[in-house]
């Protein structure tokens, strides 16, 4: 296995827009017009991958393996977000980040957030592979 440097302590931000697709009415996870839980996860994990995404060697990414969220406030469609991303503690291929969702000033979800290094092509030969010896 390849050796990555990736520091522990980085802390990555990204602002979101929540649009009507982030809605729970619109995604199909409640029937209120917020951001949903699936979409601040979404934006959690995006923002983690964009985080180590320049220390990857080429032909790596990360995969999510493992998301622990809290939902704590909501968020209205039609204004935006800052998610935070900070490199807690990297075990081999495992990246482990702490992840927050912040609107305004009010914390909207908080958590723990797993990715793993994967080599893209052998990542995806290994979808090939189970496709193949599975039934649709």
């Amino acid at each position: 296995m390849i050796e990555i440097p990736i520091p522990v302590g980085v802390v990555c931000r990204e602002e979101y827009y929540v649009g009507e697709e982030h809605a729970a009415s619109h995604v199909g996870s409640g029937d209120v017009r917020v951001l949903s839980t699936p979409s601040m996860i979404l934006f959690m994990e995006r923002t983690s991958m964009k985080c180590v995404e320049g220390y990857l060697p080429p032909g790596f990414t990360t995969v999510g393996t493992l998301v622990n969220v809290r939902h704590l406030n909501p968020a209205p469609v039609n204004d935006k977000i800052l998610v935070e991303s900070r490199i807690l503690r990297v075990e081999g291929r495992k990246i482990v980040f702490e992840v927050k969702a912040v609107w305004r000033d009010v914390v909207i979800g908080e958590g723990v957030h797993e990715r793993y290094v994967v080599n893209r092509e052998k990542f995806l030969d290994k979808v090939r592979r189970i496709q193949s010896t599975t039934s649709s």
